[in-house]
């Protein structure tokens, strides 16, 4: 699926260097990106943290859903989905300027709230909406998916979902336990 020809078009302006001065920037902690600069990395950390905000349960910065998005960009296989979601942030970035004159990582949580809205309520075929579906699905994913990937630090996405016993050494069916014949006999599987 390709970007519409909304806010997601390239201007015709020519593009804004990164703010820092590699192709890759530093996450907070020091670590180094893998796709993103340190601005673009600031932007996709405000945006998750509007999805999935921290309140008495952990939200999108506990679970290092942004590490997980800078990870996950760089498989080889996603190198379309990188390129639309790349372009969707630029926009973002773009809209943010126009509507209040600073950066989306600088506004107000109500101002970032309204920004993300807008891009939910484009219609469904737009650049836009195109954006906030792949942020969504990569915020959630990062929040809840395997800690290798990056995301879910401390697997607090698993506990808030009542997984407490993830990670923990299963227990081995009884001796004899024929699983498919319980299965029949339950009524499940016939």
């Amino acid at each position: 699926m390709l970007l519409g020809p909304l806010a997601c078009k390239r201007s015709s302006e020519e593009p804004q260097p990164a703010k820092d001065t590699g192709p890759l920037g530093t996450a907070p902690g020091g670590r180094q990106t893998h796709t993103f600069s340190s601005f673009e990395f600031a932007v996709v950390a405000a945006a998750t943290e509007r999805i999935l905000p921290k309140d008495e349960d952990p939200g999108a910065l506990d679970a290092d859903v942004p590490v997980y998005i800078d990870r996950i960009l760089q498989t080889p296989s996603m190198q379309p989905m990188r390129e639309d979601f790349m372009t969707g942030l630029a926009a973002l970035e773009r809209r943010s300027q126009r509507m209040f004159q600073k950066g989306f990582a600088a506004l107000t949580p109500a101002q970032q709230d309204e920004l993300l809205t807008l891009f939910k309520d484009s219609p469904p075929s737009s650049g836009e909406a195109h954006f906030m579906e792949l942020l969504t699905v990569l915020t959630l994913e990062g929040f809840l998916g395997d800690p290798s990937y990056g995301g879910n630090k401390g697997k607090v996405g698993w506990r808030l979902m009542g997984f407490d016993t993830v990670g923990t050494v299963a227990m081995a069916p009884p001796e004899g336990y024929d699983g498919p014949k319980c299965l029949r006999e339950c009524g499940v599987h016939k």
